[in-house]
């Protein structure tokens, strides 16, 4: 059987004088896909990342939490280490995240509402969900 192209079927590859071979890798590189859908990845990790609900304190919570920042602000030139739980609003969609942060107090501003801590961490305290240190050993 005869086929079409058997008269150059077994010729030598043809090799240009001008122009030097092309190496393996930049020959797959022009048949890789391209990135089509730019920051798409990211999106879809955006997507599926998760965030915690807002839990509301209840009376008795808020009342022994008020109770601790109380107790905080009469004991502040002590400089307790305390340990506080926080809701951190997410910046990107619903929800947020819980917090927890060690520290010593260097500062309680009850009309601005937030506690600084020596590492410069500021809390707000509308944010709080707990406080918990050495120094509150009275309310066990």
């Amino acid at each position: 059987m005869s086929g079409r192209y058997d008269d150059i079927l077994h010729l030598p590859h043809p090799t240009s004088k001008k122009h030097p071979r092309m190496s393996t890798q930049d020959r797959a590189a022009q048949f890789s896909p391209f990135a089509a859908l730019t920051g798409h990845h990211g999106v879809i990790q955006e997507v599926a990342r998760q965030t915690e609900e807002r839990r509301e304190l209840g009376e008795e919570e808020q009342a022994c939490l008020d109770r601790k920042l109380q107790f905080l602000l009469a004991h502040l030139e002590e400089e307790p280490e305390v340990q506080l739980c926080y809701f951190q609003e997410d910046g990107r969609k619903a929800g947020g995240a819980y917090l927890t942060t060690r520290g010593v107090v260097k500062k309680l501003d009850p009309y601005a509402r937030y506690i600084l801590l020596a590492d410069g961490t500021r809390v707000p305290m509308d944010d709080l969900w707990e406080i918990d240190g050495a120094l509150f050993s009275v309310f066990s």
